[in-house]
């Protein structure tokens, strides 16, 4: 690679790295407020014990993923203006826009009521309590969509005009831009797998406590949620796919021949189950296909035509002038199919646990043959079920937990590097986005700085995490079980600090 281009290249690693580390946080941030709001919605409604506890359990949870979040996603915005501030100057109209909503609505929405969540226990009557843990959720989804509306814009501009005087993009329609197909279907795809990664998160968590016979009541009721969640969320993930895939074909054509490695343009084209690409040559070594499912799934139809990497790449050498409009082929092909790959694995195996729990659970002491106790740690109600596979369920449930955070990193990474070499599609190109004053090793040091600083931070999020997974559900207080009638709570205890109330 010629030193001219390092430190764009460089620029890209560090911008992957730490996106791809954020967005660990962003579904798990976006899934588990709604899930900790529905159980917290489950304790007002029943006054169970069990609600209450789980409520406090994956509370204390979300709050420690949405303060990694929150401390990761800073490094995102900063980063426009060291490495990528030929892209400010150029779209900073545009983008900047949604990027200002997401701070000033859904931000400061999401931060006043999770404030108001985590010191008012004691000092909110239980509905409104409630309400400012729902606030905080709805604050996450709305945050999620003005940042994915941004990113649409990259994917396919619109609303927008180019200033030729000023040699920058500047913003028409605001409102086209949020709501335009690609946003939308994102959206729907993005929060859809959030929902599917929480639901694992859940699913994982408590398989560990039940594996291990702790804290069975709570744990069930999580389980059970965690699967139902999972298995909805599988489905809404998948159907999404399809409809993002439909808009792919239209408006990124290249990144679905991509995706499947057709290298030429085929009528009735073939899914591709594997393939080995030669990318010099043009052409697969290898590949193992479905026939006319591609064409289905970009078109509706069997039998519709697919432009090939070939085929598209010269059309946009001759709309864009002469280049190489070629993403890089094996990592957009398999991160397409880890990325289904490892989401579908975790929709499988919710539904696997679904249909082992669809009736009472039974505790291991209950479960026996002849006068003798099973020596097993099966909690199904299921008298086919061999100890030795109800077993190897739990251990499994247990691993699914990391499967969506994978499927996640894999789909922003085929993502973006579907959509290369541009920066937004169509518009300005990754090399002209780069900051023009920043030297290889300004961006290298800065790379290996955040790369060390997130390495820190990871172990941090995972020891807290496996500290209070372990530690369980609290017990609760005659204060918990107590909550106040009226703001304030005890007027006794009136000037008493606030406290957070774990």
């Amino acid at each position: 690679m010629e030193m001219a281009l390092a430190p764009e290249t460089l620029a890209r690693w560090q911008f992957g790295i730490t996106t791809v580390y954020h967005f660990l946080f962003v579904p798990l941030t976006i899934s588990l407020a709604a899930l900790t709001a529905g159980l917290q919605t489950a304790w007002v409604r029943t006054d169970k014990e069990k609600y209450l506890r789980a409520t406090k359990f994956w509370g204390k949870l979300f709050l420690i993923n949405i303060a990694m979040g929150v401390v990761t996603g800073i490094v995102q915005e900063f980063q426009f203006g060291m490495n990528w501030s030929d892209y400010s100057r150029f779209v900073g109209d545009i983008f900047g826009a949604p990027l200002a909503f997401e701070a000033l609505i859904a931000f400061f929405f999401e931060s006043t009521f999770i404030g108001l969540w985590i010191f008012g226990w004691d000092k909110l009557p239980k509905k409104l309590h409630l309400a400012t843990i729902w606030m905080t959720a709805i604050g996450t989804i709305l945050s999620a969509y003005f940042i994915l509306a941004a990113n649409s814009w990259m994917q396919h501009p619109v609303g927008y005009k180019i200033n030729q005087a000023k040699g920058r993009a500047e913003l028409t329609d605001f409102w086209q831009v949020l709501t335009q197909n690609t946003a939308l279907t994102q959206v729907f795809h993005t929060l859809s797998a959030a929902f599917l990664t929480g639901g694992a998160f859940m699913v994982g968590i408590a398989a560990w406590h039940l594996f291990r016979k702790n804290h069975v009541a709570v744990m069930k009721t999580s389980l059970r949620l965690g699967l139902v969640t999972v298995v909805i969320a599988g489905l809404l993930t998948a159907v999404s796919g399809d409809f993002l895939g439909k808009v792919m074909f239209k408006q990124q054509p290249m990144k679905m021949a991509a995706a499947e490695a057709l290298w030429d343009g085929q009528d009735s084209a073939p899914f591709s189950v594997f393939a080995v690409g030669d990318v010099d040559k043009g052409h697969n070594k290898v590949a193992i296909e479905v026939p006319g499912l591609l064409s289905y799934l970009a078109d509706s139809n069997f039998t519709s035509h697919v432009p090939g990497i070939n085929d598209v790449n010269k059309a946009e050498q001759q709309k864009y002038g002469p280049g190489d409009y070629r993403p890089v082929i094996p990592v957009t092909y398999w991160g397409f199919r880890w990325m289904i790959g490892f989401g579908m694995a975790s929709f499988a195996i919710g539904l696997a646990g679904l249909w082992l729990t669809r009736k009472k659970f039974m505790l291991p002491q209950h479960l026996r043959v002849g006068e003798d106790e099973v020596p097993n740690l099966v909690l199904f109600k299921n008298k086919a079920l061999s100890p030795k596979i109800g077993k190897l369920y739990w251990l499994v449930a247990i691993w699914t937990l990391g499967f969506p955070l994978l499927a996640n990193s894999w789909g922003w990474i085929f993502t973006e590097m579907g959509r290369q070499p541009w920066a937004v599609f169509g518009v300005l190109q990754t090399r002209s986005a780069v900051s023009p004053g920043v030297s290889q090793g300004e961006v290298l040091t800065s790379m290996i700085v955040f790369t060390v600083l997130y390495a820190v931070l990871a172990v941090v999020e995972v020891k807290l995490l496996a500290k209070y997974v372990k530690a369980g559900p609290p017990e609760l207080t005659e204060a918990d079980l107590n909550p106040p009638t009226k703001i304030g709570g005890d007027t006794r205890d009136a000037d008493k600090p606030m406290a957070f109330s774990y």
